[in-house]
């Protein structure tokens, strides 16, 4: 296969620029969409967000350009509305939400109760092309361990409630709660995979495939593995840093698949402290590092990955824009800091979400 298509979605607070509230404008915002054929911005779980989503891209130059359009989309179809959007993966400030009206977000609401009702959280997923399931999940089997190291880098979920949670991803906590989510064990085959699929839908927990909440899984829609595990990112770049490690890992994993390389044996218990450490800390303290699950250095342990994935990089032509864009998120810092950076400075979560929409997308996209 030759370079590998990406395509990134990310999902958006709505919020009250007066106030810095969440709104539930989100059939309102949608509507006008709909009139203008502005198919980037879609429905999510809650009236408070709505989700974006890009074309296939082959470049990071041309994905960058595409995440830049649709976040301009959003925002234009969310102020129309008198709203702005915010790439915040939970609330500052406490939140009432409302589920969409569709059926199957109201059967989610009847079974899962008040989990689903709190479930306001924003993540992005990166979609990765591959050739066939055997393959995808042969992907899957071998990327387990990398995951981790995506979530603190996007880490962007500090608030919750109005309250500091403690966490650098908020949002993994919360999405956690689903029974259907977090890391896998070893699946061998796409036979095991899928009838694990269908056992899990068989009991009747979830109500469909579309619940497998696994945080990287095989796509329903397109031909790709579906990396889940991220926040939705601050900064635009920091969703295109992670896309292209995300082609790499999956290239990477691929590599090793071919060349009968084993998947690592990496306990699912050990998955579960790793994305924890992830989630707690975010690049701010110790993670696990990914060969050893021992503790590491943020940077050390980011480092590693990107030495996992050099030919890889190297091979697609990505490795210098992946190591610029790297060095700038270190640099600036993950979402996590720049929301505590700018509460700090002011002392309102409400300043926290005014700017946080300013950098999501600017006035004039």
């Amino acid at each position: 296969m030759g370079r590998r298509s990406m395509g990134v979605e990310e999902e958006f607070l709505l919020v009250d620029p007066r106030d810095g509230s969440v709104c539930a404008l989100a059939a309102a915002a949608l509507d006008r969409c709909a009139k203008e054929a502005e198919s980037e911005v879609e429905a999510e779980l809650q009236l408070q967000q709505i989700e974006t989503n890009t074309e296939p891209c082959i470049s990071l130059s041309d994905l960058g350009r595409q995440v830049r359009y649709a976040r301009g989309r959003a925002a234009k179809a969310a102020r129309s509305v008198g709203a702005e959007i915010a790439a915040m993966a939970t609330s500052a400030l406490p939140a009432e939400t409302s589920i969409t009206p569709s059926r199957r977000y109201q059967r989610m609401r009847e079974r899962f109760g008040l989990m689903a009702e709190e479930q306001l959280t924003c993540g992005c997923h990166i979609h990765v092309g591959v050739e066939s399931d055997e393959e995808g999940v042969a992907v899957l089997d071998r990327i387990r361990p990398w995951l981790p190291p995506l979530l603190a880098l996007s880490a962007n979920s500090p608030f919750w409630q109005g309250k500091d949670s403690a966490y650098a991803s908020y949002r993994a906590q919360v999405w956690t709660r689903w029974p259907s989510a977090g890391p896998t064990e070893l699946f061998g085959s796409a036979e095991t995979y899928h009838d694990t699929v269908r056992a899990m839908t068989e009991t009747q927990t979830v109500l469909d495939t579309g619940m497998i909440y696994f945080d990287a899984r095989l796509s329903q829609s397109y031909p790709t593995v579906e990396i889940r595990v991220a926040d939705v990112c601050l900064h635009p770049d920091d969703a295109v840093l992670l896309a292209g490690l995300a082609r790499a890992l999956v290239q990477t994993a691929e590599r090793e698949w071919r060349n009968g390389e084993a998947a690592a044996p990496v306990r699912l218990e050990l998955l579960r402290l790793a994305g924890w450490r992830a989630s707690r800390s975010g690049l701010e303290a110790e993670l696990l590092d990914s060969r050893t699950m021992r503790p590491a250095p943020a940077h050390a342990v980011i480092d590693g990955l990107l030495e996992h994935v050099r030919d890889a990089l190297e091979d697609s032509g990505d490795r210098a824009e992946v190591g610029e864009l790297r060095d700038a998120l270190l640099s600036r810092g993950n979402g996590a800091r720049q929301q505590r950076e700018i509460f700090r400075e002011s002392g309102r979560l409400a300043d926290v979400v005014a700017e946080c929409a300013r950098r999501t997308a600017p006035s004039g996209s």
